[in-house]
């Protein structure tokens, strides 16, 4: 299932909100305090990515890809669904810059949601294997399942490198 994603050929891009889910690679681009969240299957070499904008839907029901709180329990559904098993999974979540250096507590929207985004894989029992949160700059993720899991980010600045 895909939750409003552009299929750019070999590629499918998640913006922001949506969520897809299989076997396909998966693009988040741009990136600010916004999270990818990759939730990985190796044994079945399938996942899912949702492009995380806040940390609590306050129960909204609609896009529950925008939302650290829906989306976590999202992934792991569409998964299970696809035959995964809850300890086969693991997790990877990239972004959550601080893009407003002035912001600080709750106005620091990329903190809050990798904390929303780590307390819900908590309470989800999914290992969270790694992470590349923070900062002040923006990335893009590109997510390979059939690939081992392979994620690489591009940087703002240009850089590549594989999380």
């Amino acid at each position: 299932m895909n939750g409003h994603t552009a299929d750019t050929g070999d590629k499918i891009n998640v913006g922001i909100g949506e969520f897809c889910v299989g076997s396909m690679t998966m693009t988040s681009i741009g990136l600010g305090s916004c999270i990818a969240l990759v939730i990985h299957d190796d044994y079945l070499k399938i996942g899912g990515v949702a492009h995380i904008m806040l940390p609590d839907s306050k129960g909204r029901s609609e896009r529950p890809g925008k939302f650290a709180d829906t989306a976590v329990p999202l992934l792991k559904n569409e998964l299970m669904e696809r035959g995964s098993r809850p300890r086969s999974l693991q997790a990877k979540i990239i972004g959550g810059a601080r893009m407003f250096q002035q912001f600080r507590g709750d106005l620091d929207i990329g903190s809050r949601n990798a904390d929303a985004v780590r307390e819900s894989l908590r309470a989800h029992c999914i290992t969270l294997v790694t992470e590349e949160t923070g900062g002040t700059s923006g990335r893009s993720v590109t997510y390979s399942p059939a690939n081992g899991g392979k994620i690489t980010i591009k940087q703002a600045s240009g850089e590549w490198r594989e999380l």
